[in-house]
């Protein structure tokens, strides 16, 4: 019988690590180049059609289709544990029933996930496995749907996270403490208007900004691009329809025609190969 030495087992993750970081290297140097030709695509929730949201298979299916940026939420269980969850209910995407933030994590993981209204096998996920599971993968979108941030700020640095998280809040007092805690921190304010996205711009320096439709002008994309950040905007709704009914193409061209770089998408699989085919995908 063949003896694995502690040596070689130290290798073999070593080269894990290392062809993993390989596939996260081309999308973080994207994501840094406000003025790189290509789109990314962010998947609302990890990938939810086919498996439960927030979940680790959904991140594992977005990684495997080639998506560049997870979008996933995260809440901190009543002792403290932060998990993915976006709502404050666990009635809708679970097997329970209650609020999150009054159950533990021993409560919480004895639930099930449900997908497509059916209860899987699945657990909710720590945002612990779910970061083990993306790094060197993929980026991560964090969406912030607590206030106790000093937790998840510590699970970020436990896990060696700041280099492909990004945290995300329409909040500025939540986001300011993140920025607090290290400006190492990459961060996504979300602007309601060009009043708003300048005063990120000044207030957080931040890699990303998260604007709506309703201010999508040249004069804003241009305003954070000059500041070398990149313009997040959804197709989620409408917009994920038409892609649904074969207008990806012309979808897509509306949603980019005044700068927006990075989409977010509950259709990533046909935004990303119709991306390709107009020569704005890697």
């Amino acid at each position: 019988m063949t003896r694995i030495t502690l040596p070689a087992i130290l290798l073999f993750f070593v080269v894990c690590q290392t062809h993993a970081q390989k596939q996260l290297d081309p999308i973080k140097k994207d994501f840094l180049n406000p003025n790189s030709k290509n789109i990314l695509v962010a998947s609302h929730r990890a990938v939810h059609h086919q498996f439960p949201e927030n979940s680790i298979p959904a991140i594992q299916e977005a990684i495997r289709l080639g998506v560049d940026i997870a979008e996933i939420d995260v809440k901190v269980s009543k002792d403290g544990i932060p998990m993915l969850m976006h709502d404050g209910k666990v009635d809708r995407t679970t097997n329970g029933k209650g609020s999150f933030e009054t159950l533990t994590f021993e409560e919480l993981r004895k639930l099930r996930l449900v997908s497509n209204g059916k209860v899987t096998d699945e657990t909710i996920p720590t945002l612990e496995e779910a970061l083990k599971i993306a790094k060197g993968n993929i980026l991560v979108d964090l969406d912030l749907k607590t206030d106790q941030i000093d937790q998840v700020i510590e699970v970020v640095k436990k896990m060696e996270a700041t280099g492909f998280v990004f945290f995300f809040d329409s909040d500025y007092e939540i986001l300011s403490k993140v920025d607090s805690a290290s400006k190492k921190f990459m961060i996504m304010p979300r602007a309601y208007s060009h009043a708003m996205a300048d005063s990120a711009l000044v207030r957080f320096k931040p890699v990303v900004v998260h604007i709506d439709s309703k201010f999508y002008t040249p004069e804003v994309t241009s305003l954070i691009k000059g500041k070398k950040a990149r313009i997040w905007i959804n197709a989620l709704g409408q917009p994920d329809a038409e892609i649904r009914k074969g207008k990806a193409r012309e979808t897509l061209t509306a949603l980019t025609n005044q700068g927006a770089n990075i989409i977010q998408t509950d259709e990533p699989e046909r935004m990303i190969a119709t991306l390709r085919e107009m020569g704005l995908h890697r």
